[in-house]
This record gives structure tokens, C-alpha cells and sequence, in this order.
């Protein structure tokens, strides 16, 4: 089922709002109980659990991680989520200002069913070292 852009900035709104809750079940929330999201090609968060844990490290590592929607686009139930997040590095104090974007599945509820996250990683561990 094709969505509108008007549901499709819905749906931004609500998933950049549940990053910037603190909360990280409701960044899974946004997903079905089986979604996973694989982040650059890495090992996947899969299920409520995993999700939330992903979200959770996210904070840990950046406490005042602020996510930003730079834009969202949709082709029938496939979605490219691009964001920026700005914040600072729990360990080394050094300012992030870190662009990616993710590759959603939908299903008819507008719930993420899978997800690809991608991000530059060098350029991050460059931004944490200073």
C-alpha cells in the first residue's frame, strides 16, 4: 500500500520524537515484535528486546543525542528515513554531528517490519577521538 507524504511526515515525527524521548522502548515501539534493524552492516537488533537495547546503547553513548529529520520518502511500502544527530560523547565529552539515514520495510500500520542503518563510522570514531 502506497502512503502519503503526509502520512510519511507523520511518521518521521513520531519516530525522531520517540529518539528524543530518552526512551528507548519506544523508539521499538515504532517497530512489529519481529522487526529487526541492521546498523551498516553489522550484526542486527532483532525483536522488542533487541531494539531496545540498540536504542538504549545509542544513549548511552551520546546522552544528549538530539535526532533531526532532514527528509523522508517513500516508493509503495519501502521508506529512507534520513536524519542528523547532534549530541555529545559520554566518554571523551567531544561534540558529534553524525548524517545517516535508514531503509524501512512498512507494513499496512505504518510499523517498521526491517530496517538498514546507515552511517559514515570512520567519520563518527573521528568525531568521538577529536
Amino acid at each position: 500500500m502506497p502512503f502519503t507524504q503526509r502520512q510519511l511526515d507523520a511518521l518521521a515525527k513520531r519516530y525522531t520524537d520517540a529518539w528524543n524521548s530518552k526512551i528507548p522502548t519506544q523508539v521499538a515501539d515504532m517497530h512489529v515484535p519481529g522487526s529487526s534493524i541492521t546498523i551498516n552492516r553489522g550484526e542486527p537488533s532483532v525483536g522488542h528486546t533487541g531494539l531496545t537495547e540498540m536504542a538504549a546503547g545509542f544513549h548511552s553513548d551520546v546522552p544528549d543525542l538530539h535526532l533531526t529529520c532532514d527528509g523522508i520518502r517513500g516508493a509503495g511500502t519501502h521508506v529512507v528515513y534520513m536524519w542528523t544527530f547532534t549530541g555529545h560523547h559520554a566518554e571523551t565529552g567531544n561534540p558529534l554531528n553524525v548524517t545517516g539515514w535508514e531503509e524501512w520495510e512498512l507494513n499496512d500500520d505504518m510499523k517498521v517490519t526491517s530496517s538498514l542503518g546507515w552511517f559514515d563510522a570512520e567519520d563518527y570514531d573521528r568525531q568521538v577521538a577529536g
